[in-house]
């Protein structure tokens, strides 16, 4: 299906290293789509089923789309670029066999939150994603007996390793359609129903999924899962402790990392957290990749001193689509190699851990998403009668949650109800505050 997919893409004038934007409901024909998109040679970049049309333009007209491959629910004239519908590719004389890519060839351009108000589009390489893949693969045994099950959003990294991890190993994937989409009680039942042996998500997903086998109907996690590996977000210490009493003998890891070092660039694999941690840490880099903490000086910081994380290697991406300014604030060099400026601050250990604590701009994660409050507040600023907003996360015991605060006009009465109605037509659902 997937090389039926990949001679459609050729038939309608795609070559080797154009892109094609994928705007399809989550599920299994999503990673047809991807597969396809691949098999061409082409570039794939993920456009969530719910963005809005206006963000939509932005990233086909950035990220160069040469086509949208769609379910054709979509009305072309709201597009700008040729459209092919996933069910007539399918039907498509299938090629003999995938194009084979030059590994520093871009694999995937995944667009994140602007801080303009515009998003930006990263580049990623072969090379980048796979040395993510080869690594996260043969440090926990990935083989073709492991099924993983896809909770994350195809737009979000973590799909990539869902996806061409374990195929790449041999395994299966595990595709949680749109319907159960957001629904942990769905996921549960297909990890137990189809035995997932591995779990990829974002922290709160995990929560979730805990929270539902803690206090459920006694069916907890089964008891086919020996490796769950976190990323996109604040590891809580909590976890690991709580995975363990559902599922006794599963192997836990939190990854850092960003979109910019393909997927992951650190681990740390923990099963009981020392007391004292809140959470768990950042962990020491991937086989390939560099870590520096950086002071304002420029200089590396001594241990326990908090500075800017720099992650330099094989991990690295290319830069940001057609923004070669952009691209060369985030990505220097630096003593022979190049380094990705993650704008997170961090500190080391003696034993040589990285510790994430937080952010040095107004960037922020929600539910693995990286947010620009600026994005958020540019487009309530477009809304008539608002004159000025500020944009928040709020973090306490449970989720952090987006919240924003609305000056209006003179005189006028704005109602929380109409001002999220209004950023439906401009932003994702989640960059939608509370």
């Amino acid at each position: 299906q997937a090389l039926a997919v990949a001679a459609a893409l050729r038939f309608a004038g795609v070559a080797p290293g154009d892109a094609v934007g994928i705007q399809l409901g989550k599920g299994y024909r999503q990673v047809i789509a991807t597969l396809g998109v691949y098999a061409a040679g082409a570039v794939w970049i993920p456009v969530s089923a719910d963005q809005p049309a206006a963000r939509r333009t932005a990233i086909l007209q950035t990220g160069e789309c040469a086509l949208l491959l769609t379910d054709g629910v979509i009305d072309p004239e709201s597009v700008d670029v040729p459209i092919l519908k996933l069910a007539d590719a399918l039907v498509a004389q299938p090629l003999s066999g995938p194009h084979l890519p030059d590994p520093e060839d871009v694999a995937y351009v995944l667009f994140t939150s602007g801080s303009t108000g515009v998003p930006k589009g990263v580049e990623v390489p072969h090379r980048a994603a796979m040395n993510t893949i080869d690594d996260v693969n043969a440090r926990f045994g990935i083989g073709r007996d492991d099924r993983s099950l896809t909770v994350a959003a195809l737009e979000f990294d973590i799909s990539v390793y869902d996806i061409f991890g374990l195929y790449s190993a041999g395994g299966a994937v595990i595709a949680v359609g749109a319907d159960d989409a957001k629904d942990p009680e769905a996921w549960r039942d297909l990890l137990v129903e189809h035995r997932a042996s591995v779990l990829t998500c974002v922290p709160s997903a995990l929560d979730m999924l805990l929270t539902l086998a803690e206090t459920g109907d006694g069916t907890g996690l089964g008891d086919s899962l020996r490796a769950v590996l976190l990323g996109g977000d604040w590891v809580g210490a909590d976890l690991p402790g709580r995975l363990a009493v559902l599922a006794p003998g599963a192997r836990f890891a939190g990854l850092g990392g960003a979109t910019e070092i393909a997927i992951h660039g650190t681990v740390c694999e923990v099963s009981q957290p020392p007391a004292h941690w809140t959470s768990v840490p950042f962990g020491t880099p991937l086989n390939n990749v560099a870590c520096r903490v950086v002071s304002e000086l420029g200089t590396d910081c001594p241990d326990w001193v908090t500075g800017e994380l720099w992650v330099g290697g094989d991990g690295v991406a290319h830069g940001y689509r057609n923004e070669p300014q952009r691209t060369a604030e985030r990505f220097v060099q630096f003593e022979g190699r190049r380094w990705y400026r993650t704008g997170d601050l961090a500190r080391y250990w003696p034993d040589g851990t990285v510790e994430f604590l937080g952010r040095a701009d107004n960037q922020v994660k929600i539910r693995g998403f990286r947010v620009e409050l600026g994005e958020i507040e540019g487009a309530l600023r477009t809304v008539d009668a608002v004159r000025h907003a500020v944009a928040v996360l709020l973090t306490g015991n449970g989720p952090a949650t987006l919240a924003a605060v609305v000056a209006p006009e003179t005189g006028v009465t704005l109602q929380p109800d109409a001002l999220r109605v209004e950023l439906e037509r401009l932003l994702p659902a989640y960059m939608i505050p509370a």
